[in-house]
C-alpha cells in the first residue's frame, strides 16, 4: 500500500465525516481512527494478514512436515475439474486404504476440454482423497495424501 492512497483513506474520511476507517489489501491492514476533536488518536496501524493465522510455510518446511508424518501430498499440476472415475458410472481409479504403485492412475483432471490423467509419483496406501467428484481444483492444490510404502 502507498502513502497516496493512506492519503486518499485520510481525504476520503475528512470529505465525509467518517470518524474509522479500516481497509484490507496486498495482505495488510490498516485501520485509521481519529477523536472527536478531529486528530487521529491512532495514526496507522499495519498488521499482516496472517498475523491471527498460522504462518506461511515455504517448500523446505513443507517437506519437513511431510517427513514428520510420514505422508505425502498429491498435489494439482493444473487448474480444472477433479474427476474420480473415467466415466460417471465406472468406479473410481482408487479409493481411501487402497495400496497403489507408481504411475497408477489417480484422477483425471479436465482442463480446457482436456482430459489429463495424474498418475502417482510413489508407491504408498491412500490416507485421504480431499477433494469431491466434478468438483473444481486450483493449482498445487493437496488432492490427496499418501503414505508412502517402501
Amino acid at each position: 500500500m502507498y502513502i497516496k492512497e493512506i492519503k486518499d483513506m485520510i481525504t476520503l474520511m475528512n470529505d465525509n465525516g467518517l470518524t474509522e476507517l479500516e481497509v484490507e489489501k496486498d495482505g495488510m491492514r490498516i485501520k485509521l481512527k481519529k477523536s472527536s476533536t478531529g486528530s487521529f488518536e491512532k495514526a496507522i496501524e499495519l498488521v499482516p494478514h496472517y498475523a491471527a493465522q498460522q504462518p506461511p510455510q515455504d517448500a523446505k518446511s513443507v517437506k519437513e512436515a511431510e517427513k514428520a508424518r510420514n505422508t505425502v501430498d498429491i498435489k494439482a499440476p493444473m487448474v480444472g475439474t477433479f474427476y474420480r472415475s473415467p466415466s460417471p458410472e465406472a468406479a473410481g481409479y482408487v479409493n481411501v486404504g487402497d495400496t497403489i504403485g507408481i504411475g497408477q492412475v489417480l484422477c483425471i483432471i479436465e482442463a480446457m476440454k482436456l482430459m489429463n490423467e495424474i498418475k502417482s509419483e510413489v508407491r504408498g496406501k491412500i490416507l485421504e482423497i480431499l477433494v469431491d467428484n466434478a468438483e473444481p481444483v486450483e493449482f498445487g492444490q493437496v488432492m490427496f495424501v499418501i503414505e508412502p510404502i517402501k
